[in-house]
């Protein structure tokens, strides 16, 4: 597993949205750790079919990853999701500015 930062896509970052599963599990996995087996409970789909879209997830860097004994906790890189959002407003509405509450 690379440490190394993944450089921020918007387009990699629209992928990931595009998939309603990978929304679900990037909600789930705003604000606190999950396990593969806590995400499949809460999204009703099988442990393969999670990993799977984390796969997708941190391969863009969307999120970050905590081995934990035999468990592996997953929790969403809200700076690389920032970013991302940024260079697509940058990217489809280069005239607009950021609301305040966004930044």
């Amino acid at each position: 597993m690379s440490s190394e930062p993944v450089r921020p896509d918007p387009t990699v970052f629209a992928r990931a949205l595009a998939d309603d599963t990978r929304q679900g599990i990037m909600k789930l996995c705003c604000c606190e750790w999950r396990s593969v087996g806590e995400l499949a409970e809460s999204l009703q789909v099988t442990q393969p079919t999670v990993s799977h879209h984390l796969a997708f997830l941190r391969d863009a860097g969307l999120v970050q990853v905590r081995p934990q004994g035999r468990q592996t906790f997953y929790q969403l890189n809200q700076d690389q999701v920032a970013v991302c959002c940024g260079m697509l407003m940058l990217r489809f509405a280069p005239e607009r500015q950021a609301p305040l509450n966004m930044l």
